[in-house]
């Protein structure tokens, strides 16, 4: 956990980053209007205070021929839900894997190339031991996808 509170320069270096993780110290220095070294210290305590747990590289899906998009909701035996989510984590479409509340225990986004594909997922789904039910919805179109400013 992040021992030290988080102040305003801290969320201002966070909200920059998650912007644009590939920003120089130096560029978020000037923007932020302290020293690069004060940037610097503060990114390596907010990585090493968990704040900050990575970077990485947003992707235009449908670009890349995902044009397909679907939540699915799982419905699990009691008992073995972190076995039944670590499986369906595993999958290489699998895009987010939440527990919930409801009459699903599991929620999953996931991305394919074409409907065969999807097919495929949830019969695989369906053969996982304890998995009593599935329902799949179709994403039609994503309004927002995104971090925002703390």
């Amino acid at each position: 956990m992040h021992a030290e509170p988080i102040d305003k320069t801290d969320k201002n270096i966070i909200n920059m980053l998650a912007k644009d993780g590939r920003l120089s110290y130096r560029k978020i220095s000037q923007k932020a209007g302290v020293s690069v070294v004060t940037v610097m210290n503060r990114v390596r305590r907010l990585e090493k205070g968990g704040i900050i747990k990575g970077y990485s590289v947003v992707m235009d899906y449908p670009s890349l021929g995902y044009d397909l998009e679907a939540l699915i909701e799982v419905r699990v035996s009691k008992g073995k839900l972190f076995d039944v989510e670590n499986l369906i984590a595993a999958r290489r479409n699998v895009f987010s894997v939440y527990d919930v509340t409801g009459n699903f225990d599991v929620a999953i986004v996931a991305k394919f190339q074409n409907r065969r594909q999807l097919d495929e997922f949830v019969k695989y789904l369906q053969t996982i031991p304890n998995v009593t039910r599935t329902h799949t919805r179709l994403i039609l179109n994503t309004v927002k996808e995104a971090s925002f400013e703390i």
